[in-house]
């Protein structure tokens, strides 16, 4: 197995995927049997998807939008909000295939057809992948691990994340080798021939504060403990993040450090916090949430720092690859698009941290708006404001 990671600041898809090309040495290593795209969405998706198949010619295409851009071992990718990168891998004893699907009115089927599709285009109907690589729209994707989990079972890893844009706008975007989408789910399977490592966690600590979700409707959250929840939230934070007086009020920027969690897993007593970062604070007393929420549910708040979330990626690589028996090969980094916003004048120490874990390994990193992983113990769950870290093996 061979993976490279490589990444392009062009002004055009045709630049940036000529220049990805080249510095793949696709003329020497030939087309990669799995691609990953990963760009900020001042690059034009459509151009991409259509550039690389003409240059690339893969049936295992995975593209997905990321906020303002993307990071690798060479650096930070964010200044212009159009930065590419591409996650590379040659693997003539594995096998690989992406299928994509509009969400659609019911998500969990939309899932289930890209994942056989995936599976077809891989040679591999039927069979359990190692790992599933996932870029899905925000919003469903609690019903999108569902319907992946429906065709392949539980083992099976499935990581990725929610593709995010520049400014919370909803200008995400999805591709598989056949189609965009505003509002999709593009689902890789993988099957290489070496063996994979993932961790997934967050950078925050619970305060101490806690109650139960007495009134919840799918991500709108309006009551913990019987009372209003933006105003028990106001309280948890310490004022730090307003209520609503007579319209909406935008939150997620000072809820970045604020997140609610749930207790997912206890690990010899040391319990894992899933998060869902709240969003919008409504006149009604209800918060808006980018994860669902379930009646009687514990919620924790948490609070993190500065220092936490960019010490954090560096922890979690070094978990990764620690957990890994045989040399690496490259690896997949998600890293919170909000976590990235609210340090982005240090993104070169987040960048620097995961290098020392990774050593020499090559990687990419995605800014994303939602995160697929899978806690310690447990199934593949979806949260916020988490990272996660897959290592691939190298050839022994």
């Amino acid at each position: 197995m061979k993976i490279s990671t490589v990444q392009s600041s062009a002004t055009s898809a045709f630049k940036a995927i000529s220049e990805i090309a080249l510095r793949l040495d696709v003329e020497r290593n030939g087309r990669p049997d799995f691609l990953a795209l990963h760009f900020g969405v001042g690059s034009s998706a459509n151009q991409l998807r259509a550039e690389a198949m003409a240059q690339f010619e893969t049936a295992a295409l995975h593209g997905g939008s990321s906020c303002l851009g993307i990071m690798t071992h060479e650096g930070v990718n964010i200044a212009s909000g159009a930065g590419v990168g591409a996650f590379a891998i040659w693997d003539d004893e594995g096998s690989f295939g992406t299928g994509s699907a509009d969400l659609g009115a019911d998500a969990f089927d939309s899932a289930q057809r890209a994942t056989a599709a995936a599976l077809a285009a891989a040679g591999r109907p039927g069979e359990i992948p190692d790992l599933v690589w996932l870029t899905v729209a925000p919003g469903r994707e609690e019903q999108v691990l569902d319907g992946i989990r429906a065709v392949i079972g539980h083992e099976t890893p499935i990581v990725g994340g929610s593709a995010a844009d520049n400014d919370v706008s909803g200008s995400w975007v999805q591709f598989g080798p056949l189609d965009n989408h505003s509002d999709g789910v593009v689902v890789s399977v993988l099957f290489p021939s070496t063996s994979i490592s993932s961790a997934y966690q967050s950078g925050y600590a619970p305060t101490g504060d806690s109650g139960f979700v007495t009134r919840v409707d799918g991500r709108r959250l309006f009551e913990i403990d019987g009372q209003p929840a933006a105003t028990v939230y106001h309280g948890w934070t310490q004022g730090a993040v307003p209520v609503a007086t007579t319209v909406p009020e935008a939150i997620l920027s000072s809820a970045t450090l604020w997140p609610l969690g749930r207790v997912s897993r206890q690990i010899a007593s040391v319990p894992f916090h899933l998060l869902a970062h709240p969003s919008v604070a409504n006149p009604d007393g209800s918060l808006d949430l980018f994860a669902d929420v379930e009646l009687g549910d514990q919620l924790w708040q948490m609070q993190g720092s500065a220092d936490s979330l960019v010490a954090r990626a560096g922890r979690v690589a070094r978990q990764a690859r620690d957990d890994l028996s045989v040399p690496m090969a490259g690896a997949l980094v998600v890293y919170c698009g909000g976590c990235m916003l609210a340090v982005r004048d240090r993104m070169d120490e987040v960048c620097e941290g995961i290098n020392e874990a990774l050593g020499e390994t090559q990687w990419i990193g995605v800014f994303t708006f939602g995160e697929q992983g899978v806690p310690l113990g447990a199934v593949s769950k979806h949260g916020n404001l988490m990272i996660s870290c897959t290592v691939f093996g190298a050839d022994t």
